[in-house]
């Protein structure tokens, strides 16, 4: 069986057909959408990282602000029994939080049968406020 040549052209047309065709879709798959997909993740990354840097400054004004903290602490010592009792020679008045809390215990080093609390005065309640109790 002979090919005529117009079966040879029809070849050669599909043939060309072909190649502009999988041209535009490679186009189409390797520029057009690769391209309109990272613009628009590109401008929602973009928009993620300033919600985030948003997220972050409110946070820090938050955690940043002032706070009323006491000017004064307490130390209070209960015995085995829970009741509120005094040894003598323990310094109980501190100015500073963190001082209170090293006396504290080593208070309780010292004296293991016993327990202790630091206390202040809230400026609008009539009751002291335990801030940590060993």
């Amino acid at each position: 069986m002979r090919s005529s040549p117009l079966d040879f052209v029809k070849s050669v047309l599909f043939g060309f057909w072909i190649v502009s065709v999988s041209h535009v879709i490679l186009t189409i798959f390797s520029q057009t959408i690769p391209s309109a997909v990272t613009g628009f993740f590109k401008d929602v990354g973009a928009a993620f990282i300033l919600i985030m840097v948003f997220a972050f400054a409110f946070t820090w004004f938050l955690k940043a602000r002032p706070h009323n903290r006491p000017k004064k602490y307490t130390v209070i010592v209960f015995d085995i029994y829970g009741n509120q009792t005094e040894i003598d020679g323990l310094r109980t008045d501190f100015k500073n939080h963190d001082v209170a809390w090293s006396f504290m215990k080593q208070y309780k080093n010292n004296y293991p049968l016993h327990n202790f609390a630091m206390v202040s005065d809230a400026p609008n309640t009539d009751k002291k406020t335990i801030f940590r109790y060993i």
